[in-house]
Parts: C-alpha cells; sequence; structure tokens
C-alpha cells in the first residue's frame, strides 16, 4: 500500500460524487476510505436497547473512498472561493449566406 498523504483533522475537497465541490475535516481514516465531517451523511434504523431505550433514526457520516477526496492547500482555497465567471459562448465564424437559387415561377395561366 503506498503511503497516504491525507490524515486526520487535514481539510480536504470532494472531487466526485454526489458531494462533489464542498469540503470538509477529516474525522477518522480506514485503510483507504476516510470519514469526512457533514459530507455523506446516512441513516441508520435502531431498533430499542439498553443503552437507546427509544431506538429511533439517527444520522452520522459514513466513508467515502480516498480517491474521491483532494487535499486542501493554501492556492487551493484561494481558487475555491473566487467565483468563476460563467463562460462566454464562442461566437460562431459568420457564415456566407447561400443565394437560394430562383426558379422561375411560373402562373397557372402562362402556358
Amino acid at each position: 500500500m503506498s503511503k497516504l498523504k491525507i490524515r486526520k483533522n487535514d481539510e480536504v475537497l470532494i472531487i466526485t460524487g454526489k458531494h462533489k465541490g464542498q469540503k470538509g475535516r477529516v474525522l477518522e481514516i480506514n485503510k483507504d476510505r476516510v470519514k469526512v465531517d457533514k459530507i455523506n451523511i446516512v441513516k441508520k434504523h435502531l431498533k430499542p436497547s439498553q443503552v437507546n431505550p427509544d431506538g429511533g433514526i439517527t444520522e452520522f457520516e459514513s466513508f467515502i473512498h480516498i480517491s474521491n477526496v483532494k487535499l486542501v492547500t493554501k492556492a487551493d482555497k484561494k481558487s475555491i472561493f473566487k467565483k468563476s465567471e460563467p463562460k462566454k459562448e464562442e461566437s460562431k465564424k459568420s457564415e456566407p449566406k447561400k443565394e437560394e437559387s430562383k426558379k422561375p415561377t411560373t402562373e397557372k395561366g402562362d402556358k
């Protein structure tokens, strides 16, 4: 296994998936998966137990693959917060208008 560059408490940017573009702090690392704060929230239904007598639905962060995150550096922070201007549509080169061939019209009475 290669050495991981992402460590606990690092700030990362999600680069793929439904949370693309969001950033958060790494809470936990498990082999090739990371748990990021407030990213990939899942709901779990719990039965009543001695620890949780009411049971119910709880929400918590789930792991995402480490290849889907990117370590945020100081240079990246500047580019994240800048609002990019919408791309201007490329102006198509004006094509010369095709001249329609004018067929001589014949009237019904001119035969």
